[in-house]
């Protein structure tokens, strides 16, 4: 089966990859064979969840290397991108200024626990194209910057209580990882075992796009409330795209209220735009957070404000934060290298021009066929809905039910070498490198397996 998998693609314009036309289950020999060996080393044989592929066909693909827009397992099999490693890759797979940068700096050694003027250069390069935040503070991960920005606000406003969203991911902290109970407001129930009850009891949970739950929760508690805690693109649970009055309605009641609004844009940061959504929708938030994609996809996040905020963070406050790899100088000169590239004249017009026809051309095929099935999507970001629904604004609005469909689409398009995330919960990317050829390929793809889709329903 595919022994053509052997032959090595280019991924040159115009050459075809050697699985496009694939109908067949693809080879996952060697993956199989690592994937039980990881069983016996890691908790269900994978260092994050959603890897391990259960809610889509097969054993997961162990990957082996990325290129461009490429990805190979370690099999062979081959694949045009559109997890982008969660986002961050906006530029694509090992592009080349970011290696070069990196092994210049490897050079010179990996982690000191000291300052570095690379530290600065990342930040001066941030900080003057972005005007929603003055100081910054790097740290390894989106959740760490989720984290210290919640510790922030409370030490800022000395309050207790957070407010989030159902249907919002911010990372896996204890605060926030907190699902809705019962009632239109309502402290949380935390959704992992190993959280107290008393941290979920802080975190009070209303649905999005409910301005009638908001107003009953700072009835009750505005005194109490430290942040409103929000992904303004909400991209962890489907495409929740929610409309400006919404988000600038949060603004005013934060406000009239001595609440901190955050904006967490670990996944909605420069992807719409160099300022992210806070630029898209011209709304201004107290603290925002970033992910790994000031670092070219390395281990790193920041979370940034005024300068009055920042300044309540150690060693001139008393909030405190720290980390030894917090501005490590491979991740801060990934970050440079990725940044410098996006602040190049054009690229978020060419890049979200790009990913707009891509999803029309998809909506306009499935609107043809009379397909129950809607393409959403924001900057660079998009998400496949299997649903008749024009607009999809609340988590509780997706059907569990469609997720079955998912489940074949996500089979038949890895059949024809496109790799998408593994749960249809998850928003795809684009990036700059993938090319005409690729979109046009994987529109193809699309458009085989969901005939295939609908055909089996």
């Amino acid at each position: 089966m595919f022994d053509s998998f052997k032959k090595i693609f280019s991924g040159k314009e115009g050459e075809e990859p050697v699985n496009t036309t694939g109908k067949a289950d693809i080879v996952r020999e060697k993956s199989a064979e690592l994937y039980e060996k990881a069983k016996t080393y890691f908790p269900g044989g994978v260092n994050s969840p959603v890897r391990a592929f259960k809610s889509v066909y097969g054993t997961p693909l162990f990957i082996e290397k990325g290129d461009g827009s490429y990805l190979w397992d370690a099999d062979g099999n081959q694949f045009i991108d559109y997890c982008c490693s969660w986002g961050p890759l906006i530029l694509g797979h090992n592009n080349a200024k970011i290696r070069e940068k990196v092994i210049d700096v490897l050079q010179h050694g990996m982690s000191f626990g000291a300052p570095t003027a690379l530290e600065n250069e990342l930040a001066e390069l941030i900080l003057k194209n972005n005007k929603y935040i003055q100081k910054i503070r790097f740290v390894s991960s989106g959740t760490e910057a989720v984290m210290s920005a919640i510790r922030l606000a409370r030490g800022f406003t000395k309050r207790d209580k957070i407010l989030k969203f159902e249907g919002c991911y911010h990372g896996h902290s204890d605060s926030l990882l907190v699902k809705a109970g019962s009632g239109l407001v309502t402290f949380g129930e935390t959704s992992s075992a190993g959280i107290p009850k008393a941290f979920a009891e802080q975190t009070i949970v209303v649905s999005l796009n409910d301005r009638e739950a908001l107003k009953e929760a700072f009835a009750e508690f505005k005194d109490q409330i430290a942040a409103v805690i929000i992904e303004p693109v909400p991209a962890n649970n489907g495409l929740l795209l929610q409309e400006k009055e919404y988000l600038q309605f949060l603004r005013e009641i934060c406000t009239e209220s001595g609440t901190l609004l955050i904006f967490d844009e670990v996944i909605s940061g420069f992807r719409l735009g160099f300022e992210g959504a806070a630029g898209y929708y011209q709304i201004k938030p107290d603290i925002l957070t970033y992910g790994k994609i000031i670092g070219g996809g390395l281990p790193v996040g920041a979370y940034g404000a005024s300068a009055e905020i920042m300044d309540h963070v150690s060693p001139v406050g008393t909030v405190y934060q720290a980390g030894t790899l917090s501005g490590n100088p491979v991740a801060m000169a990934a970050g440079i290298a990725q940044v410098t590239e996006l602040l190049r004249m054009g690229f978020y017009r060419d890049l979200n021009n790009k990913t707009e026809e891509f999803a029309e051309s998809i909506q306009r095929f499935a609107t043809a066929r009379n397909y129950k099935f809607k393409v959403f999507y924001i900057g660079s970001i998009f998400w496949f809905a299997f649903t008749g629904q024009a607009a999809i604004r609340r988590a509780e609005d997706i059907d569990p039910a469609s997720m079955e469909k998912f489940k074949k689409m996500h089979r038949e398009l890895l059949n024809r070498g496109i790799y998408l995330g593994p749960s249809g919960y998850e928003v795809g990317f684009i990036s700059s490198a993938h090319t005409k050829t690729d979109l046009e390929r994987t529109k193809r793809a699309i458009f085989d397996s969901l005939d295939i889709v609908f055909k089996d329903k």
